[in-house]
């Protein structure tokens, strides 16, 4: 017998559909059970993904006894952190406030009116059970230590909210900080920043680059190459079917946590694109090209969406459950695959032995040839049987919803890597991801939504938040820059205007997470620190600043403006939690560069895009109401700040020679 779960959307939510637990989704029906039973509710928040919460629901939501307990002391909720990351963002703040560290599953213990009182993390059967205990124990007979545990937590989850704006701006001084404090903590021999478990450290790296074209800088060149190079010369790194697994365990990126994120292959599609032509590798290239191969074979609905994520655990032959099961390989199995005559030579390239190197079995890597990509013909035939065997296995489970937000950071990325490496295929997906999320993520009135699957009904869900908004702009800027097409500039504006609308705090500047007409929970918070992903501030104060400059609206200066003057002082106390915020500042410092190419001057044009330009704009194409087109006759190339610019250029020398004018 199935339990609610099994009318929701989430693959998450729906794998716990046949738990004896009897959970609710969030909602205002079990709140009101809650203070109907005067019980507190159990918040259980997780994501398809996760290796800790399958082993959770195993242990506990599977048990019939724990289930039992549960529903005797606890109204029960459980909440796909990837559709509703404002609920997880809240209640993980609470539980690092009480535990002093977060992670997933994360178990919190509330009052019928949400107000957090206990947290934690995983708990097995025997500590769970005990736990339970405590919490009713204490709900009946402590209820005054509950209350003045609520008091001081509440006041500490409202922080963002209460952080005032400084008068001024932030100064160039603080990116030059950031650099400086990447450099400390650089892992002079794996790459990447600290020590295990390593993250990608995208921004940070995106941040990096932009110092080394400011002042081409030998360490900074080598923070960037020793680290691509070691990211996807590990396991980290999918070898034959490309694309990037979460996070690795170790400092050498060898050992990963398996499950593949649709938001970490945005920004390492990102990253790789920018620095394969910033220093013109062809190896960063293939591996761009590999993750996007991916992306499109594994992670696409055949109407222009972009799913979710897949597991990292899947089913050996015996119907086991396992970690990265999917993606090993033993000697055995490989001259089992391979003809005889091309054993050896897999073997070697990658890096597969008798002693293994994760759990008696071996991940395909290149850890002992760093940085050694290019594939002989004979390699290439290896790697394509390899994988074709390898897609005979039980797939890692696939979480098939769309959002708004990685989808939109995923268009921006393909767009980008689109346009540099001039290809148009790449482009078209971009442009179908885009008509996707106009057709499919929208309600009736206009409004954006979070999270569509096809088999939901309805099948968008969820108000969207500040972040889903701040990505849209972005996405949607970069398509009308790369296609000229005026309606994209059309739709960001939309995208800005309702998020200045529904989101902006007019008090203390910024943009809080839960829109103004939509559900509130107990505090109202902002998203601030860049994480696995870009906050929502940081995101927003970038992409106004560009949309800015091809516009000419002022109010979308005036909000980027305002977002720094916000993080003036919080961004100088830790800038290596705010790198995509540094990297607002840096564009704002140095000024937008605004180009305009008129008339059909596609030489001019693919000059432009030859080249990774961060801190410039391109219009081009349909014309639509920017001071960016006035007075410009046909047939030339501007380059301009501030709408002033330089001679007209109508040769390829001319634009460079006025490039280099401006951008330096």
């Amino acid at each position: 017998m199935t339990n609610r779960l099994a009318n929701e959307t989430s693959p998450y939510l729906r794998q716990h559909k046949d738990n004896p637990v009897d959970w609710f989704s969030w909602g205002h029906e079990a709140f009101e059970l809650a203070r109907q039973r005067n019980v507190p509710i159990l918040l259980s928040v997780g994501y398809s993904a996760c290796h800790w919460c399958h082993v959770m629901a195993h242990e506990c939501f599977e048990d019939h006894e724990t289930a039992n307990l549960m529903n005797e002391l606890f109204v029960n909720i459980k909440v796909d952190r990837e559709e509703r990351p404002d609920i997880d963002a809240l209640y993980m703040d609470a539980v690092q406030a009480m535990s002093g560290r977060g992670g997933w599953p994360m178990t919190v213990f509330m009052t019928p009116d949400g107000r957090p009182f206990f947290g934690g993390t995983y708990f097995p059967k025997p500590s769970f059970i005990a736990l339970m205990n405590a919490i009713n124990d204490a709900w009946h007979n402590r209820r005054d230590d509950i209350d003045n545990n609520i008091s001081a937590l509440i006041e500490s989850l409202d922080r963002t909210a209460q952080i005032k704006p400084d008068e001024s701006l932030p100064t160039i001084d603080l990116f030059h900080q950031a650099v400086n404090g990447l450099s400390q903590t650089f892992d002079t021999n794996w790459g990447g920043f600290g020590g295990a478990p390593k993250f990608p450290s995208t921004m940070s790296l995106d941040l990096l680059l932009r110092s080394f074209l400011n002042n081409g800088s030998p360490t900074t060149r080598n923070m960037l190459t020793t680290t691509l190079d070691a990211m996807a010369s590990g396991g980290m790194y999918d070898h034959l079917g490309g694309g990037f697994s979460r996070y690795s365990v170790d400092e050498k990126w060898l050992v990963p946590h398996f499950e593949k994120m649709l938001y970490d292959q945005a920004l390492l599609v990102r990253v790789y694109t920018h620095a394969a032509v910033v220093f013109n590798q062809p190896k960063w290239r293939q591996v761009v090209e590999e993750t996007i191969e991916y992306l499109l074979r594994d992670l696409r609905h055949d109407n222009g969406g972009f799913f979710s994520a897949q597991d990292a655990d899947s089913l050996d032959d015996q119907g086991h459950s396992h970690e990265g099961h999917f993606y090993v390989f033993t000697p055995a199995q490989v001259r089992e695959i391979l003809p005889a005559e091309l054993v050896d030579t897999a073997l070697q390239w990658y890096e597969i032995t008798d002693s293994g190197n994760f759990e008696g079995s071996n991940i395909p890597t290149r850890l002992n040839h760093r940085g050694e990509f290019k594939r002989t013909s004979e390699v290439e035939e290896i790697r394509s049987l390899l994988l074709e065997a390898r897609s005979l296995r039980t797939w890692p489970l696939l979480d098939d919803k769309v959002l708004t937000e990685w989808n939109a950071m995923m268009t921006s990325s393909l767009v980008e890597a689109a346009v540099l490496f001039d290809r148009q295929d790449w482009l078209d997906a971009a442009q179908q991801n885009g008509e996707f999320m106009l057709r499919e993520l929208r309600d009736e009135n206009g409004r954006w939504l979070r999270s569509w699957q096809e088999s939901g009904a309805p099948q968008a869900r969820h108000r969207a938040l500040a972040s889903d908004l701040a990505n849209l702009i972005d996405a949607f800027t970069r398509l009308g820059e790369a296609t000229g097409k005026s309606t994209w500039i059309n739709h960001a504006c939309d995208a800005a205007d309702q998020l200045l609308r529904n989101y902006w705090d007019s008090i203390n500047f910024g943009f809080f997470t839960i829109a103004n007409d939509a559900e509130q929970l107990i505090v109202r918070q902002k998203d601030l620190l860049d994480n696995a992903t870009p906050s929502a501030n940081s995101t927003a104060a970038l992409a106004m600043l560009r949309l800015q400059a091809l516009t000419g609206d002022k109010k979308y200066l005036d909000t980027a403006l305002n977002i720094l003057r916000l993080f003036s002082r919080i961004a100088a106390s830790a800038p290596s939690a705010f790198s995509n915020l540094i990297n607002a500042i840096h564009l704002q410092n140095v000024g937008v560069t605004e180009i305009a190419v008129t008339g059909s001057r596609t030489d001019l044009l693919k000059e432009l895009q030859k080249n990774w330009l961060p801190t410039a704009v391109v219009a081009w194409g349909e014309k639509y109401d920017s001071p960016i087109w006035t007075d410009r006759p046909e047939g030339f190339a501007f380059v301009c700040q501030n709408y002033t610019c330089a001679a007209p250029a109508s040769t390829i020398d001319e634009l460079k020679k006025a490039l280099r004018s401006i951008l330096n």
